[in-house]
């Protein structure tokens, strides 16, 4: 089958498909959080979220450009402009809420409160997608929130005030996620991948106009790597929801905080407190427990 036709046909929900799927997530979960660990180091060297998310879909276009090259121009067709406008926004809001967010939180307790991104998903599946939540399933959401309710202590001294805009992105991620796998119907992967990225970066272009510093020669290097590596780590987001069914795709959203402990501990010594790992544990349990559920159906 020639690269165009693998790029533009619904990939059945077989067992190969959902296995490369599963692949698929979580090698971007890693390279997700090597370009969220740049994120906070450009945060941290004093650029704003808005320059950080213009050089980001900038250098993006790099790994977009491989994509048309390898796949063919034919796949850039559109069926459904709509949705692709819709994605852009949704993909522009994600960045700007957790790259402000980043620049003020621990590393680890940002992506543990990005977790509720797959309760999300699960949650709005049903609605937008029509894929079946279970009573079971929709316990294991409610533990979670309640697990973000413990990372996140409302109404106490330790409420950070930025984990609302984490919050806020985790949201925005898990609709556009939703709409991914809409749109994998009539669009390719080139196309969703293509339009989100060129679309983000023309978004960035009038608010970086006001928020520009001049980046140093070093911080070059950091903008190039998070296009490059988030590029691709993007690319995968795509093929995998592309493969497999979104609830049990963003279960697999976890494995990240694995890298984000690493790299907050050895970049900034952060050391997640109490109050992260438990109510991290609760929603990796019950994003586990989804996991469990989705496995014991025919289809899966």
């Amino acid at each position: 089958m020639s690269p165009v036709h693998r790029d533009t046909v619904s990939v059945p929900e077989t067992d190969a498909a959902v296995g490369r799927g599963i692949a698929a997530i979580v090698v971007a979960m890693f390279l997700l959080s090597i370009t969220d660990a740049a994120v906070k180091w450009l945060g941290h060297a004093g650029y704003a979220a808005t320059q950080i998310a213009f050089f980001r879909y900038l250098f993006g276009l790099v790994p977009v450009a491989v994509m048309i090259w390898r796949n063919g121009g034919r796949t850039l067709r559109v069926g459904r402009p709509g949705l692709h406008l819709m994605r852009i926004g949704l993909i522009f809001t994600t960045s700007i809420a957790f790259y402000t967010g980043l620049r003020y939180m621990p590393l680890a307790e940002a992506v543990a409160i990005a977790f509720t991104a797959p309760l999300f998903v699960t949650v709005f599946s049903w609605p937008l997608l029509g894929e079946r939540v279970g009573r079971r399933r929709w316990g294991a959401v409610a533990a979670g929130f309640v697990g973000a309710v413990i990372m996140l202590q409302p109404g106490t001294a330790a409420f950070r005030a930025e984990a609302i805009l984490v919050l806020v992105a985790a949201l925005t991620f898990a609709l556009a996620m939703l709409l991914t796998r809409r749109m994998a119907a009539t669009e390719t992967n080139t196309a969703i991948f293509a339009y989100s990225t060129l679309g983000a970066w023309i978004v960035s272009v009038p608010f970086v106009a006001v928020t520009w510093q001049v980046p140093v020669a070093r911080d070059l290097w950091v903008f190039l790597m998070l296009g490059l590596v988030g590029g691709c780590g993007s690319y995968l987001v795509i093929v995998a929801y592309r493969h497999a069914p979104a609830a049990l795709i963003a279960s697999f959203d976890y494995t990240s905080l694995v890298w984000a402990t690493l790299f907050g501990w050895v970049l900034w010594q952060e050391r997640p407190g109490p109050s992260v790992w438990v109510g991290a544990a609760v929603i990796v349990a019950a994003g586990l427990y989804i996991i469990h559920r989705e496995g014991r159906r025919p289809s899966a």
